[in-house]
Formats: C-alpha cells, sequence, structure tokens
C-alpha cells in the first residue's frame, strides 16, 4: 500500500535536488519522490511505502530539514 504526501519546500533548483537526493533515494520508506522546481512552492511529492512503520510525514521532513531545506504540508 502506497500513501502520497505533498510539501511545500525551499528546494529550489537542480543542485539543490541534488543534495536532498541521496537522503531520499536511501530512506528504507520512501517508494518514489519528485519536486516540481517550476511551481512556486516547489512542491515535494513524496510515495510512502505505508507498510513500513517509519513511514510518516514527519519523518519526510525530518529528513529533509537535515539537508538545511524547509519543509511543511500543504
Amino acid at each position: 500500500m502506497e500513501t502520497v504526501l505533498k510539501f511545500k519546500t525551499s528546494i529550489n533548483c537542480g543542485s539543490c535536488v541534488a543534495k536532498v537526493s541521496p537522503r531520499l533515494n536511501d530512506s528504507n520508506f520512501i517508494e518514489s519522490w519528485d519536486v516540481d522546481t517550476k511551481n512556486p512552492d516547489k512542491i515535494l511529492t513524496v510515495h510512502l511505502n505505508a507498510a513500513n512503520p517509519d513511514a510518516s510525514s514527519d519523518a519526510v521532513q525530518a529528513l529533509i530539514k537535515g539537508t538545511g531545506f524547509s519543509i511543511e504540508s500543504c
């Protein structure tokens, strides 16, 4: 089962995407993700593996904040 979450972020360019990619790609609870850097709110869409007990909005926000970018649910 998959859960889709969307967040407003400060990830605004390819270099920023490259900085967050390792953390998001290495997460064991994220199935896939994408950042729309052309959207004014820089929307991060995350597909979570809902079967994983670590999968949560808070966990995604902690990953992004750990890279120095801002993030909030939308």
